[in-house]
């Protein structure tokens, strides 16, 4: 029962996810919501496995006890098994792996999370320097922290209070002066007198003169327009005549006036009329004071967000004064009765019962095991990734999915906890990022090529030793037909599934695409000498009112390639348009051809080159 009860102030482990494992909190305050549910407002805490690798370094400076002294000679004819604290302590490398688990770091950070989220209780405690660290690892549930995290600026900071000495925080005080020594320093320039107890004037005579600047203080508000707003009453205008402002500026005057009682009330009443002195009390109006009194309800005393979210004219002086005159008001008294009353009713204590339903991450094998409940169960498949463990009244998933390991039901209790293994994993790593045990180098093989360098690539245009690629062509099938034919150009023999078959417009010859020799044809001049091997056959191919442009092999854009010539421009020109037209929208008949001259002969076709596929 006293387990499960947990109340403000208590360390405790939240569950926010059923594979991840614990955070710690504290208990800051128990709310009950409208709908009846418990919420507990906490305070973070984070392990070293949350915040980043430059951290984690920096926190190891810090933490002196878990640095490896690799010069020490005990550590080092042990093998390095064991590690020596500056204190004198022994550590082994698992109880050092260990107790880096039980390290936290505080943070200022406030969040609201259900209280049925709570899985128990746990200790936190500041690191005590004068303590073994082995008896943080003794006790069950025991955590520590040395520094404090702001998860906002990403800094760590040591928890602990600074002794302000030096000349920076204490006056530093002259000798005393022997009699006859003169100060050599300008005392006008180091202080003010403002009052001296050597006035002659008995305190019968001082009290008279008080209670005659309160009067006309009282007077001044009377005549003052505004002060007769905010103090309708006499009473309320005697009140403020009788704050501390009007006593100093009365005991300032008679100063001045080197305690000339007579001539101190003459300036309290110059010809201009009565003196009248406010404080920050009577300055402020009603709603800058309720806006004071809601934004100290939102932020505390910090007056530099007040000043700048709620009363960015007034400033910083004039709130901090305006604060600590507010205390001494009944306002001030009656909202310190009414938080007393919220205290007394908030929740000091909640019952939370133990946390039984199953885990996602159990495994089963596949089903439900029919055996009795604590019996243990073997599982077919790998060892405890922790303790190596084979047996287990319960097996958990852990780590990455295609790994397939998993934690007995000890190692898994102790990663929930403290989000760790009891032993190094082999796929763990250290917070830096490097790895827990020290691999043991193989003896390198010569790497031997006997691929060729296009098959070791994964994508034809990646870089292979240096060499780089073309990039795919973006129609692969266009591509492979046309490189039949500049591999035949190259006196290569293309596969016996492919056959290339020129054919011709309305069943004439065809003539293949540039690059590749062919017969001169009738009428139509030599495409010129064979290509260069290894490198394909540039075209120029000529437009009828352009300049030329060039066209490779690998643009041919579909199956069919017309390649013009002058005879083929000449037959153009000799059509209509009404015939043009024509034979545009019906392609696959036949031209009625005409004359073009009597000593050129007329090609009857428009070849093209079709490639097929046996």
């Amino acid at each position: 029962m006293a387990n499960n009860m947990y109340r403000v102030g208590d360390y405790v482990y939240f569950e926010t996810s059923s594979t991840s494992p614990y955070q710690i909190r504290r208990i800051e305050e128990l709310n009950k919501t409208p709908n009846g549910n418990v919420e507990a407002k906490v305070m973070c805490f984070y392990r070293r496995r949350d915040i980043s690798s430059s951290l984690i370094m920096l926190a190891d400076k810090h933490q002196s006890a878990l640095d490896e002294d690799e010069s020490d000679s005990e550590g080092a004819e042990l093998g390095g098994s064991t590690i020596v604290t500056p204190s004198g302590e022994t550590l082994s490398s698992n109880e050092r792996h260990q107790l880096r688990h039980r390290e936290l770091f505080l943070s200022r950070q406030i969040e609201t999370l259900p209280a049925t989220h709570i899985r128990g209780k746990c200790t936190v405690t500041l690191l005590n320097e004068t303590e073994l660290l082995l008896a943080y690892l003794n006790k069950d549930d025991t955590f520590f922290y040395s520094l404090v995290y702001d998860p906002q600026q990403k800094t760590l900071l040591a928890d602990k209070g600074e002794i302000r000495v030096g000349s920076r925080y204490q006056a530093d005080i002259t000798s005393l002066l022997k009699e006859g020594e003169g100060d050599g320093r300008n005392l006008e320039e180091l202080e003010s007198l403002i009052w001296t107890p050597g006035h002659g004037l008995t305190d019968r005579q001082i009290d008279q003169f008080l209670v005659m600047s309160r009067s006309v203080g009282t007077f001044a508000r009377a005549l003052d327009c505004s002060s007769s707003v905010k103090q309708p009453s006499l009473h309320m205008s005697a009140a403020a005549a009788s704050r501390d402002v009007t006593l100093f500026h009365a005991m300032d005057t008679l100063h001045k006036h080197s305690y000339d009682i007579s001539r101190a009330l003459c300036s309290l009443i110059p010809a201009t009329g009565p003196v009248l002195c406010r404080d920050e009390m009577e300055e402020w109006s009603a709603s800058e004071a309720n806006l004071f009194e809601e934004a100290l309800e939102k932020y505390g005393k910090d007056f530099n967000d007040i000043r700048q979210d709620f009363l960015p004219w007034k400033t910083l002086k004039n709130i901090i004064e305006y604060y600590y005159m507010w205390k001494t008001t009944d306002r001030y008294v009656q909202q310190k009765r009414v938080k007393a009353v919220e205290a007394e009713s908030k929740l000091k204590q909640v019952y939370i019962p133990n946390y039984n339903k199953p885990n996602p991450a159990a495994l089963s094998n596949g089903k439900t095991p029919s055996m009795v409940n604590g019996a243990d169960i073997t599982v077919s498949g790998k060892a405890c990734e922790s303790c190596h463990a084979t047996n287990s009244s319960q097996w958990y998933a852990w780590g990455p999915s295609h790994l397939q390991c998993r934690l007995c039901h000890s190692c898994w209790q102790y990663w929930k906890k403290f989000g760790g293994l009891k032993l190094p994993s082999r796929i763990g790593k250290e917070e830096d990022g490097s790895l827990i045990y020290t691999p043991i180098p193989n003896k390198e093989l010569p790497v031997v090529n006997n691929t060729s360098p296009s098959l070791l690539k994964r994508r034809a245009y990646e870089e292979t030793n240096g060499m780089d690629g073309i990039p795919p062509a973006k129609r692969q099938k266009d591509l492979e037909a046309l490189d039949s034919l500049h591999l035949n150009q190259l006196g290569v023999i293309p596969p016996p599934g492919l056959t290339v078959t020129p054919v011709g417009v309305n069943g004439g010859p065809g003539v293949p695409p540039p690059g590749v020799p062919t017969p001169p044809l009738a009428g139509v001049p030599n495409l010129g000498a064979p290509s260069t091997p290894g490198r394909a056959k540039i075209a120029t191919v000529s437009r009828v009112g352009g300049r030329p442009r060039i066209i490779s092999w690998m643009d041919a854009p579909d199956d069919v390639y017309f390649y013009a010539t002058d005879t083929t421009k000449k037959l153009r020109k000799s059509l209509t348009t009404n015939d043009l037209k024509r034979a545009a929208r019906r392609p696959w008949k036949k031209i009625q051809e005409k004359d073009l001259s009597p000593s050129t002969p007329t090609p009857t076709t428009t070849p093209i080159t079709h490639i097929t596929s046996d």
